[in-house]
């Protein structure tokens, strides 16, 4: 949370407080029609500093997406080069994303698109 939201939060809350006990002693016998007035723009203000403080915390807290995938291999692993099975070329590493939780394969020769399946090793 952004500093500039805690700060209007706090003084929305004494903004509120002192409207409060200005409407309060609107209604006492000492009290005036004006002290009414004060109070209500008092509320107003309060409740405008909490609306901004809002919209300050709003802007502080962007929704950011991030999804890692961390793969253990077993044993020894060689790698090979991968290659599109239409056309042959080899494939680089930004072709192959992940879609629905399956490895589809994006040629970038031929623009053929399928799904890899892992076929069993036996």
């Amino acid at each position: 949370m952004k500093a500039a939201s805690i700060i209007s939060y706090i003084l929305a809350g004494i903004v509120i407080i002192f409207a409060f006990l200005f409407i309060l002693g609107a209604f006492s016998a000492t009290g005036s029609d004006s002290w009414l007035f004060v109070g209500l723009l008092g509320l107003a203000v309060g409740f405008g500093l909490i609306y901004a403080g809002s919209r300050f915390a709003a802007k502080a807290n962007p929704v950011e997406n991030t999804m890692t995938v961390k793969l253990d291999l077993p044993g020894n692993v060689q790698m090979e080069a991968m290659s599109c099975q239409s056309c042959g070329s080899p494939l680089a590493p930004e072709d192959i994303s992940l879609v629905n939780g399956a490895a589809v394969v994006n040629c970038h020769s031929c623009g053929t698109t399928y799904q890899l399946v892992e076929e069993p090793k036996w």
